[in-house]
């Protein structure tokens, strides 16, 4: 990013006042430079993400035409380093594969080396691992039988007995569910209700 004199002197001028104790406000002039500097700045910050977007689209297209095109990708790959482009795995095995270039070898490298200290930066920036909570008494560990357990040796008293197994039941099988009586199972029907007497003195 690059600043004309006149920017540079609105920058200086707007830091100066910006780092003195004074508290007078900025005039009409000073701050339309400082709107004006502010207006570069974006454009400069816009413009350098554009070049930076076109020139990684070059750079894969030339490691994709590899190795027919080694001058072209090295130069555009010393560029990208240059410009703060960390490379990816896809740059490191076409370098490895072209380290018989000189030039190639010594990019490797340097691009290794910036791997590297990317991959350090992010394990360092990584949030720490969530501890798993550890089950408390009451809660989802204890389930029905550990709290059976606990009640058994409560000496309440209310204990449950177990089930007496039914005659004809085999050992082992869980006792047979009681049969439904047929009041249950046809309950009685209501009586209808009689017709009103208006209806009996007609009839």
């Amino acid at each position: 990013m690059a600043f004309s004199a006149d920017e540079l002197h609105v920058l200086r001028r707007s830091l100066a006042h910006a780092l003195q104790s004074s508290t007078a406000p900025l005039t009409a002039a000073e701050v339309q430079d400082c709107l004006r500097l502010a207006a570069s700045v974006d454009d400069a910050v816009q413009e350098a993400g554009r070049l930076r977007a076109f020139l990684l689209a070059d750079l894969a297209r030339y490691r994709a035409a590899l190795p027919g095109s080694l001058s072209g990708y090295l130069e555009l790959l010393q560029d990208a380093l240059a410009a703060g482009y960390e490379p990816v795995p896809d740059d490191l095995a076409a370098l490895r594969a072209l380290r018989a270039n000189p030039l190639a070898a010594a990019l490797l490298d340097r691009a290794q080396g910036i791997a590297e200290r990317s991959v350090r930066r992010r394990l360092s920036t990584a949030p720490a691992p969530r501890t798993r909570l550890l089950s408390i008494a009451g809660g989802a560990a204890s389930g029905p039988a550990s709290s059976g357990s606990g009640s058994s040796g409560s000496g309440s008293g209310k204990d449950k007995e177990p089930a007496q197994p039914r005659p004809g039941d085999r050992p082992g099988d869980r006792p047979a569910r009681p049969v439904p009586t047929p009041g249950e199972v046809f309950p009685p029907r209501r009586k209808p209700s009689p017709p009103p007497a208006a209806g009996r003195a007609a009839g």
